[in-house]
């Protein structure tokens, strides 16, 4: 069973692994397929579902919450996360030429109350600014955060993408502390080590979320130098996990960083959430998470 924690002192409990819809539109599963999925991951222990108004070209929220409507109860036994702030053209806003950034306050309470109805749900237990918005000041996005939480339609509030000095200047302004930073972190790209966010993360116990923990599924290109050297360092060690895959033990390399980031993973296959989920309860030794870096980055440490 997927342990629990929490993101900050005050905020919210969640699954240590959390399931990611950016892609359930992709293979064609039918609303019956995604409440068979979401019962599963309830009965593995990862009850955190991440979301968001962009996903599927503004469609996912709607077959999620189609999909939590067929069993009643079951969004009860779930934490949702959703984001917004990012438009782009599409064909439901033929107006709309270019893609921009918005998070001022009257835009995310907008979207907030679209994301509810979407959903089939009076609150949500985070909501993310999906990125900066480089024309909103932190006072507008606060203000818009900290009238979502005072109503209750949100329970915390995040940020997804953003800069350490970023995080810190809007958390700044809020009156509940902002609870995570959801950011690309994998064995392709640990910008986050580097970069000062994870560092954040420490310093004010803020537990970090990890988008695309697989790179998208570049991790397993067999034409990647790079993946390739991780396939061979994940074999090598294989049998000292269990018979762990890459795949796992990529998942078990982020949940070993001291910042404690939860996977978001994404997957339309149960059976890989079960791996994950397996994976979950592997514990890397130091040496061998320093034998993936030095795998991914091609050279040893420093």
């Amino acid at each position: 069973m997927i342990t629990r924690c929490k993101l900050s002192p005050s905020g919210p409990e969640f699954s240590r692994l959390v399931y990611g819809t950016w892609r359930i539109l992709d293979d064609g599963s039918s609303i019956q397929d995604l409440n068979r999925r979401l019962h599963r991951c309830v009965e593995l222990g990862i009850t955190t579902i991440d979301t968001a108004e962009i996903y599927g070209l503004y469609a996912v929220e709607a077959v999620l919450g189609k999909a939590l409507a067929l069993s009643p109860g079951l969004r009860e036994k779930l934490e949702i996360v959703t984001k917004a702030g990012i438009y782009i053209p599409h064909a439901g806003s033929p107006g709309r030429k270019t893609a921009f950034y918005d998070v001022t306050s009257a835009q995310l309470i907008k979207s907030v109350d679209e994301s509810l109805r979407l959903l089939g749900t009076d609150h949500v237990e985070l909501f993310l600014v999906h990125r900066p918005d480089w024309l909103t000041s932190i006072d507008d996005t606060a203000n818009g955060l900290n009238q979502l939480v005072r109503s209750g339609k949100i329970r915390s509030a995040g940020v997804s993408n953003y800069s350490a000095t970023q995080f810190a200047a809007l958390n700044s302004r809020m009156q509940q502390s902002l609870v995570t930073n959801q950011l690309e972190f994998h064995l392709l790209h640990m910008d986050p080590i580097y970069d000062g966010t994870f560092d954040q993360c420490q310093q004010l116990q803020v537990q970090p979320m990890a988008w695309s923990p697989l790179a998208g599924g570049r991790l397993f290109a067999k034409d990647n130098a790079v993946a390739v050297r991780l396939a061979q360092a994940a074999a090598e060690m294989s049998a000292r996990y269990h018979g762990a895959t890459l795949e796992q033990l990529a998942y078990a390399w982020i949940l070993a960083h001291p910042s404690h980031p939860l996977p978001v993973i994404g997957t339309n296959k149960i059976e890989r959430i079960e791996s994950a989920a397996q994976a979950a309860g592997l514990s890397l030794s130091r040496e061998d998470w320093y034998a993936l870096w030095v795998a991914a980055k091609g050279h040893g440490i420093p």
